[in-house]
């Protein structure tokens, strides 16, 4: 752990009035608003990173910073560290608002003892969060730490237990959005791991429970510190981080961007925004935007943006799991999250990862008061050895009990092919959906009209003269007697049957007819979700 804190400056004298008193306060102030040293400042921005005032500068409206514990230091002794006891401890913590609205944020200052979390630093960051779970406001860490400071040795870890501990109460009660802006590395990153979101820098951020030193000295593997926890490895391949971005100003910006869209905590819905994009509007590009044969793949994205307003939405965890698409996103100004099956990636199946990164997603929506939109074309779960070996079974049962338990608005529908369990699992009436639609492309059935000949008239298929032209015979049969547009609609099944081109009107109406769903769960501890 690397010290970048200048030893304190000699006490001076008491002030003898108030006047001088005032005035030894600002002298202090200023000291701890400049930092330790103009070199340890230059070195942070020389790694290409801001300093933690500056990136509070830049997540809150202006001028709206409320700094709370500037003035504590630390009252560690040994190691040399009684002769140097900075002001803020290495962490900036306090409370202003974006776009209006109370946010609380604390920040590590990477230029006082490398960010590291001592007993005084941790107490901040656990008052902090006190504060924000007791006035019900949103949550964000900005990360660039050393980790646990060594020479305060086990209370030091105990300070990131109190902070696990308050992740966990606060856990779908507020907002708590970590901001990877350094290294994260050891227990430390247990606490980005229990919030709603991670936002990362590539180049700058890591995250990893063991570094590669100890990687290499375990297993002989070399890889470096990006290579093994970097941002682009988070948001692509082990799901970790829900968005990465080039620097820390963009970055911040989607910070804020998110936020606009969340309730500030879980008694209240997410704030509306006006919107000069019709309720009323047409979408007739959809009729030909997606293909009705069902093997031909389309861009899901495309759909979405054609649905809601203005074509916006922040689409959750981009790079990962890329066969299901997660957004937030607005419909006549309300905020509404979506799941969708993407058919550009793997057919739109769903498997391990896909599941898990919907179910998730699920989960917060209905913990936030947030409406779920669920767009279908799905051919089932990904067959494979691999995925059975790898806990399908659970992964999947994951999603399922996401919607089973979610009480917020919830709405189906169908574009296309809809197959077996992915069907039943994507929010489908059986499961408790509100309003289950359908266009006139749909195909829901327990497997593609194929498959199912060959199991339902293999005989008569082995049988005939030229079973090629039977199989071809029996599909067209299957189809037309149990795939027809119609067929779960009549059934009731599925709640109407729509025109793709009025798509967006239909949802925003059954949305504003469903915002005043009330629904309780059965009295419980808790459930016992699958593993």
């Amino acid at each position: 752990m690397t010290d970048h804190a200048d030893t304190a400056a000699p006490e001076a004298p008491a002030a003898t009035d108030t006047r001088g008193r005032v005035a030894e306060l600002l002298a202090i102030r200023a000291e701890a608003l400049r930092g330790p040293s103009e070199k340890a400042t230059e070195a942070q921005h020389a790694k290409g990173k801001l300093t933690a005032r500056e990136r509070i500068g830049l997540l809150l409206d202006e001028d709206s910073f409320h700094e709370v514990g500037q003035l504590r230091r630390h009252r560690a002794t040994g190691f040399g560290l009684e002769a140097k006891r900075p002001y803020t401890d290495g962490v900036v913590t306090g409370w202003g608002t974006v776009h209006g609205r109370t946010v609380f944020v604390y920040a590590h200052d990477f230029r006082i003892f490398g960010g590291a979390l001592g007993e005084a630093h941790a107490a901040k960051i656990h008052k902090l969060m006190d504060m924000a779970l007791a006035a019900g406001a949103p949550l964000v860490s900005l990360n660039d730490g050393a980790g646990a400071r060594i020479q305060e040795g086990v209370s030091a870890l105990a300070g990131y237990g109190g902070i696990f501990q308050r992740n966990t109460r606060a856990s779908g009660v507020i907002p708590q959005i970590s901001v990877m802006l350094g290294p994260c590395a050891g227990g430390a990153a247990y606490s980005p791991a229990l919030t709603d979101f991670v936002f990362m820098v590539r180049e700058t951020a890591q995250m990893f429970i063991t570094g590669p030193d100890v990687v290499q000295a375990v297993t002989g593997e070399e890889v470096t510190q990006n290579g093994l926890g970097g941002a682009d490895v988070h948001a692509g391949t082990s799901g970790v981080a829900h968005f990465a971005y080039d620097d820390e100003e963009t970055c911040l910006e989607e910070v804020r961007f998110l936020l606009s869209l969340l309730p500030a905590n879980n008694r209240e819905n997410p704030p509306s925004a006006p919107t000069k994009d019709p309720a009323d509007r047409r979408c007739d590009s959809l009729v030909d935007l997606v293909p009705l044969d069902g093997n031909r793949p389309y861009d899901m994205r495309a759909v979405i943006e054609e649905l809601v307003d203005d074509g916006e939405f922040l689409e959750v965890h981009e790079r990962w799991a890329t066969n299901v698409i997660c957004a937030l996103a607005r419909f006549d100004g309300q905020v509404v999250g979506i799941v969708a099956n993407q058919p550009q990636s793997l057919a739109g199946v769903l498997d391990i990862h896909a599941s898990e990164k919907a179910a998730r997603f699920v989960q917060m929506c209905d913990a936030f008061n947030i409406p779920i939109v669920t767009l279908l074309d799905v051919p089932g779960f990904l067959p494979g050895v691999d995925q059975e070996h790898g806990g399908i079974i659970r992964h999947g049962a994951k999603l399922l009990y996401a919607y089973c338990n979610a009480t917020v608005p919830r709405i189906s529908l169908v574009l296309r092919k809809a197959y077996g369990g992915a069907y039943i699992v994507m929010d489908s009436q059986s499961i408790g959906a509100d309003l289950t639609l359908a266009w006139p492309s749909n195909e829901i059935a327990v497997m593609g009209a194929e498959g199912a000949a060959n199991v339902i008239f293999r005989r008569q298929i082995a049988a005939a003269e030229d079973p090629e032209a039977m199989r071809d015979r029996m599909v067209k049969e299957y189809k037309a007697e149990l795939m027809h547009p119609y067929y779960a609609a009549e059934r009731g099944l599925v709640d109407d049957v729509i025109d793709p081109a009025e798509t967006r009107t239909v949802l925003i109406h059954a949305l504003e007819m469903l915002r005043s769903k009330h629904a309780d769960l059965p009295a419980r501890k808790h459930g016992n979700p699958p593993q």
